[in-house]
């Protein structure tokens, strides 16, 4: 019996299947990745707009491995609380059931060769004759996605249908349901891919291999197994990649072990109540989804326990941000105002390193020990430490507000306060423009390319100078080597926009590409002169105003 089912075919449609569940994820991504990371972020502000957004960006991704990793990459960056966190991954599982359906309503009801084809043969001249642009790149890729994906289907379908004419599922021992979730479990460990794992449980469904109980286990097995992906990315992560991959475990599992006992109740509902008893491979598609919003209704109102119990099994280490202002009490205004200014200096080389290791630059000074080093021993700095620190010492500087300050401190007060927004909205900026500067990188035109160099060569002077500045000790020598800085920035800013009018002029570049390098352009720029005014306010300890050759607002809004 074993030599009617054929092995290779089973294997090759299985390695198309997956090759275009991959095509399929990374065209979306490229098509627009950047949307759904943004929709990410947006649009999580409650625990129902997160629940939402993960339906909503799985369902078009088609995969909520790489929506997970995306919730775990912002979580852990401080951009979304652990609550809405799960919310997500909540969402991210009612999403993931549009592959089942899919496959059930088109895989399995239509000549697939009818289609399939088609879309591979159009999607692959598509590659060839649209390779000019990359967005008809990227539609090729999708649609000879779909075609792969139904093609491999295929491939699997009709390698056990004689196999599945010789079977008698009557003589097959009853293992239990345990086993079938098991299996579920490792076929999607190892492939990394529920639906890859649905596919195979329809294909088996459809053949006759397995009944609909054990096809309903198994896919309980690969809700269970989709969590891998997310535990493997949390693995000697911060305690906040803990909490939210444990979340998705508890939910999974969860849900598992409270809907296995109800199979029989879930079994008359999908046949007598929907009248699917001859359909089972969409009775299978509706029970994934059942089993996903089920699991849903269980657990979203329990968000809040379980995040204080995840908050109790993983404990965030309690990290002092600050390194002068927890030391120094805000009723002695001499010493808080010396200590404030100290811990502007220590936040602004701390965003300057943490922006030089996002950019891959070189850190620190050529050669010394800079001023206000960090603690060797505290984990590397994330944007979510910046804004807590900033946080702290606005903080710090309204409980001096209370206190009875001299008018002459309060003269020297406001610009280096000042200096702390502008620090952090410069950093906020050259963190928010990274993809952009990257894309630049990517590109096919070496004009753009050696922007991309020239974007990356500014910001590495202003980081290597400001780290020299604060590693001198004479208050001439600092003066004069910001002023030169800010004249390089000046100068560069200008030399850069005859670069790109002369390019333009000579159709080197394109006016869509134009407007992109004048935008990070500016944000560079403009970032670069608050950062250098920032450190000039805080080094002019005496009060006194800027140099003549940066006499501008040390807080220009931009973004």
């Amino acid at each position: 019996m074993l030599a009617l089912f054929d092995e290779w075919k089973f294997l090759a449609g299985l390695g198309i299947f997956l090759f275009g569940m991959f095509m399929m994820e990374e065209s979306v991504k490229q098509l627009a990745g950047r949307s759904f990371k943004a929709l990410i972020r947006r649009f999580t502000g409650t625990r129902l707009k997160g629940l939402a957004t993960g339906i909503v960006t799985t369902s078009i991704l088609q995969s909520s491995s790489a929506v997970s990793l995306m919730v775990l990459a912002f979580v852990g960056a401080g951009l979304m609380s652990l609550a809405n966190a799960v919310a997500v991954l909540m969402g991210s599982m009612i999403g993931t059931t549009c592959t089942a359906w899919i496959v059930a309503l088109i895989g399995f009801q239509f000549k697939i060769d009818v289609f399939a084809l088609p879309l591979i043969g159009i999607g692959g001249l598509g590659l060839i004759f649209f390779s000019g642009s990359a967005r008809f790149v990227n539609v090729s890729k999708l649609l000879a996605s779909f075609g792969f994906l139904f093609h491999g289907l295929d491939f699997m379908k009709s390698s056990v249908e004689a196999f599945a004419a010789a079977f008698d599922l009557a003589a097959m021992p009853d293992l239990g349901l345990w086993v079938y979730v098991v299996t579920g479990i490792v076929l999607t460990a190892v492939m990394q891919s529920s639906s890859a794992t649905i596919a195979i449980i329809l294909t088996t469904l459809f053949s006759g291999i397995i009944d609909f109980n054990q096809g309903a286990a198994m896919v309980i097995g690969a809700n269970v197994g989709t969590t891998v992906t997310i535990l493997l990315g949390a693995v000697g992560g911060i305690p906040t990649k803990k909490q939210t991959a444990a979340s998705s475990l508890i939910f999974n599992a969860g849900t598992a072990l409270i809907i296995l006992p109800l199979l029989p109740l879930m079994l008359w509902i999908i046949h007598d109540f929907f009248g699917l008893t001859d359909n089972a491979v969409l009775g299978i598609a509706l029970f994934h989804t059942l089993f996903n919003v089920l699991g849903v209704v269980l657990f979203f109102p329990w968000i809040s326990l379980l995040v204080r119990i995840l908050e109790r099994l993983y404990p965030e280490k309690l990290t002092i941000l600050t390194r002068y202002i927890h030391k120094t009490t805000p009723q002695i205004p001499e010493a808080a105002l010396a200590a404030l200014r100290n811990e502007i200096l220590h936040q602004l080389l701390l965003s300057m390193r943490y922006i030089a290791a996002r950019y891959g630059l070189r850190q620190g000074p050529p050669s010394g020990q800079p001023w206000h080093e960090p603690t060797q021993d505290r984990p590397p700095t994330t944007y979510g430490d910046l804004e807590r620190l900033h946080a702290a010492i606005f903080t710090f500087y309204a409980q001096m507000q209370t206190e009875a300050i001299d008018p002459q401190e309060a003269v020297q007060l406001e610009p280096i306060i000042r200096s702390s927004r502008s620090i952090m909205n410069a950093t906020r900026n050259l963190y928010e423009r990274l993809p952009e500067v990257e894309e630049i990188g990517k590109e096919d035109n070496s004009f753009l390319i050696e922007a991309h160099k020239t974007f990356l060569g500014r910001l590495q002077q202003v980081a290597t100078t400001i780290e020299q500045v604060a590693a001198e000790a004479r208050n001439e020598v600092q003066e004069e080597e910001l002023r030169l800085l800010f004249q390089a920035i000046e100068e560069a800013d200008k030399r850069f926009l005859r670069a790109c009018s002369s390019s333009v002029a000579r159709r080197i570049i394109r006016e869509q590409d134009v407007t992109r390098l004048l935008m990070i352009n500016r944000f560079l720029t403009q970032s670069s002169r608050m950062l250098v005014l920032s450190m000039q306010a805080l080094l002019a300890k005496n009060g006194s105003t800027a140099a003549p050759a940066m006499q501008a607002s040390p807080e220009p809004h931009v973004g």
